[in-house]
């Protein structure tokens, strides 16, 4: 193994800075070289790939997004267009390549790893719904950003006496709204694993305001449904204001928390390892605190579990 490639792909996510570096690095000190490829698989099959050097990500463990930069590449999925990408790794010499993103992107590192490309993944996403891991590069930035954003609408809430609903990233999974709902406090928390009972929802509000609660904070993912309907609909039935506020992409950005800073130099320097012991098609991950790694098929396969233990918590310390 002499030369190894990182690329971003799909949605940034704070911390890929922290892997890219620690990939580069690591990478350097165990004497290979590194490319680095902008723009994820779209700038892979365009030949936007350059030479990594330690001082080529001085400065950026702090910093936010991702200095590869990232984009959706649909033409990938098309095997000719694959095929493309491996000559391309053979003219710049890449011998393994290390991709960063979620589960489209590792599903694009599977097919290369089956075209004789020697790929491992890391999970970066702030969603946190690749259930081979513990956590992915991203979440515990996201939560954080989301809990700074309760927290102050929490004190107008309350000066008003309103109904806040928060809504935030979470298609299919409800983690960045169950976690950052038990850590804010909020009243109810509303997922994609759990759907909604709008009805249900109102009754509460208007029992907790029979029994003197002067505030209700609501946490939404965005999967569920819109915050702004929500609001409005509450708002009629109860008749207390209802003030919606969507966080949207506010959630990517921003400087990462120690903990995604540790986890993706951790996950970073495994993946260089995977590749020197001659590993191909595996995820790096975290369970228990220690890092592992497994089969990308098998990663990719798991079907998804909610923490349902978790949700009861959050439901029995709402009120």
């Amino acid at each position: 193994m002499r030369t190894i490639a990182v690329l971003t792909s799909g949605g940034d996510a704070p911390g890929m800075n922290a892997a890219i570096r620690a990939v580069t690095r690591m990478g350097i000190d165990k004497g290979m070289k590194v490319m680095g490829i902008e723009r994820g698989y779209d700038g892979l099959i365009n030949g936007e790939i350059f030479e990594m050097t330690r001082s080529s990500v001085s400065d950026i463990i702090q910093r936010g997004g991702t200095i590869l930069r990232t984009a959706r590449c649909e033409e990938f999925k098309k095997e000719e267009v694959r095929k493309k990408a491996v000559n391309i790794l053979k003219v710049f010499g890449v011998d393994g390549l290390v991709v960063i993103g979620g589960d489209g992107s590792f599903t694009g590192a599977r097919l290369l790893s089956k075209l004789g490309v020697s790929t491992i993944g890391l999970p970066g996403t702030i969603d946190n719904d690749l259930q081979y891991t513990d956590y992915t590069i991203g979440f515990d930035t996201a939560l954080n950003t989301v809990l700074d954003a309760i927290n102050k609408l929490r004190d107008t809430s309350t000066s008003h006496e309103r109904v806040s609903i928060v809504e935030v990233m979470g298609r299919n999974c409800g983690d960045i709204a169950l976690f950052s709902g038990i850590a804010g406090g909020a009243e109810s928390i509303i997922v994609p694993e759990k759907g909604m009972d709008i009805e249900d929802i109102c009754k509460t509000i208007l029992e907790g305001k029979r029994e003197g609660k002067t505030h209700n904070l609501i946490i939404l993912a965005e999967g569920v449904g819109g915050a702004e309907k929500l609001a409005k609909h509450i708002q009629e039935v109860t008749g207390i204001e209802s003030r919606a506020t969507i966080l949207g992409h506010i959630q990517r950005g921003g400087s990462p928390s120690a903990f995604d800073r540790v986890l993706a130099s951790r996950m970073g320097a495994r993946a260089v390892e995977l590749l020197l012991e001659g590993k191909s098609s595996r995820v790096v991950g975290m369970r228990g605190g220690k890092i592992v790694d497994d089969d990308i098929d098998e990663a990719l396969s798991m079907p998804r579990t909610f923490d349902e233990n978790l949700f009861d918590i959050a439901r029995a310390l709402s009120y």
